[in-house]
């Protein structure tokens, strides 16, 4: 049955400042497997955030912010493989970051088993320890591994945003769906890759 959902309004902001010395990046799964028309669980959407996700890459390699990448990551008989069928095996090509998006010395690649960032890992510490209070979100997929890393962190309140031009879902409404989330639950904020500038009060 096909039905027609209208989707609640939320507001996209323009721009959005950020001090990158209390602001993290997080670059979700965005790994072959994902990205790559070849790979096990592939989103159409996914290679056209790549431009998107190397500016934010840019701006936070400029300016020192500390980046984070999440990597989806199973091993044989995994209980998520009913779900999504095998994906993201570590140690083969599909589970590997894509070449365009290549962590550096000093970027943390963060393995992780569920869809939440948070759950298993030490991500929450690495941020503490860091004094990070805001963070960047974006990858793949929005309304799955981004959604619910950003709940996550909302639930131990960080400030969210999400670029939502470097995000991308299996279907629009999944997209609409987890945009309006982070708006109207989560109280983040959706903004555009080129929206995201470091505050021209912070001392370098």
């Amino acid at each position: 049955m096909v039905r027609t959902v209208e989707v609640p309004a939320y507001e996209v902001t323009p721009r959005v400042e950020v001090d990158p010395r209390t602001t993290a990046l997080i670059v979700v799964v965005m790994q072959n497997d994902f990205v790559k028309p070849e790979g096990k669980l592939f989103v159409p959407a996914a290679p056209a955030t790549i431009p998107q996700i190397q500016r934010l890459l840019g701006l936070a390699r400029e300016h020192g912010m500390f980046t984070v990448f999440t990597q989806d990551t199973h091993y044989p008989g995994d209980p998520e493989f009913p779900i999504w069928g095998e994906h993201c095996l570590a140690g083969t090509w599909g589970w590997q970051i894509v070449e365009e998006l290549a962590p550096q010395d000093g970027e943390l690649v963060l393995q992780k088993r569920r869809y939440d960032a948070f759950y298993g890992t030490p991500l929450d510490h690495e941020l503490r320890v860091r004094k990070i209070e805001r963070l960047i979100i974006c990858g793949t997929v929005a309304s799955i591994c981004v959604h619910y890393t950003a709940a996550s962190a909302a639930l131990r309140w960080y400030g969210v945003i999400i670029p939502v031009d470097a995000t991308s879902a299996l279907h629009p409404f999944d997209m609409e769906a987890a945009n309006r989330q982070t708006a109207f639950l989560f109280r983040g904020l959706l903004t555009r890759a080129e929206g995201v500038v470091v505050g021209t009060s912070v001392v370098r």
